[in-house]
């Protein structure tokens, strides 16, 4: 008979089926898309980017601690990729902010150092000891940035260098600023590669950001392959290389025997003129052992007084020493 289902048996029936939906783990549950985050590189390149910077940090600190006579340390903290409006939003106010071009690249980059390292190496520019000093909330004068651009263009020297491992780009300073809001050479949804660096310069600890637009990156990406497959190519030659040199130093014994039975009781009582029978034949061939394994078959030969061994044939491995060839 035909029966209509009532409103309160319709939405019965879809509870129960989110219920048992729910039941086997959720798997089909949407899971919420940010358009404004959206991946613009691959996670392989992060890595790169990563190693990258590894590198970058280790060179930078060694140059800045022979141009700032003090000793420097520091870390590679973050690599990610972040809309550029969530970039600003993340750094002090006021602070030091440098825009940076990418030729032959289009687009620019960022490159910021928070006030305590700022003050810090004006500090020690200055004859200072770069000690702690009091959270200093001011913009730095026209002066002071006169006395950071050696150190800014030491920064860049440093990141050319550490790219050229991927592609040539000719880092660029082309202006300043101490407010985050004014730099705005990058639409603020766009994504950036963040890049933040801990550096450690007597008992101040500041952070030094970088920002490179992911879609800059994204059009290096057959450059990345290239590199990647070169980087191979080179560590495997570099890992025989090694081996090679390190073998060169080993000590290996060589023996070249006849081969025979001679027992314990006839060996204590061998005397001169005795003669001892082995399976070989005279002139016939031997085997050379190295460090106790079979490795040669060649006969015994006479050179400028000095008996050797030519070497005729080569015994391969998981042969059974002692017995010749089938056949």
């Amino acid at each position: 008979m035909n029966r209509q289902l009532s409103q309160q048996e319709i939405d019965a029936v879809f509870q129960n089926l989110q219920v048992q939906t729910g039941s086997k783990g959720g798997s089909s549950r949407a899971v919420p898309f940010d358009f404004k985050r959206a991946d613009r590189i691959a996670k392989s390149q992060l890595r790169t980017i990563h190693f990258l910077h590894e590198t970058f940090v280790r060179n930078l600190i060694s140059n800045l601690s022979a141009y700032l006579r003090s000793y420097l340390s520091g870390n590679l903290v973050t690599v990610e990729q972040l809309p550029y409006a969530e970039f600003l939003e993340a750094l002090p106010s006021p602070t030091c902010m440098v825009s940076l071009s990418l030729r032959p690249y289009h687009g620019n980059a960022v490159l910021e150092l928070n006030p305590p390292l700022v003050f810090s190496i004006l500090e020690l520019l200055l004859g200072g000891k770069a000690k702690s000093p009091a959270a200093i909330q001011r913009e730095v004068t026209e002066i002071e940035q006169n006395l950071l651009d050696r150190l800014f263009r030491i920064i860049v020297h440093e990141l050319a260098e550490t790219w050229k491992a991927i592609a040539t780009i000719e880092f660029q300073i082309e202006s300043l600023e101490t407010e985050p809001q004014f730099l705005q050479i990058i639409t603020p949804s766009e994504a950036v590669v963040a890049i933040g660096i801990e550096l450690h310069i007597g008992e101040t600890v500041g952070t030094m950001n970088l920002a490179i637009p992911s879609i800059t990156i994204k059009m290096m990406r057959q450059k990345f392959d290239q590199q990647w497959t070169a980087r191979k190519l080179e560590q495997g030659g570099a890992t025989q290389a090694r081996i090679l040199r390190l073998l060169r130093q080993a000590r290996l014994h060589f023996d070249a025997r006849l081969q025979g039975a001679v027992g314990v009781q006839q060996l204590t009582e061998l005397k001169p003129g005795d003669v001892v029978s082995f399976d070989s034949a005279a002139g016939g061939q031997l085997e050379g052992t190295v460090n106790g394994r079979p490795k040669f078959k060649g006969r015994i030969v006479a050179n400028n007084h000095k008996l050797g061994f030519q070497i005729e044939e080569h015994i391969e491995a998981g042969s059974k020493p002692g017995l010749p060839p089938e056949g």
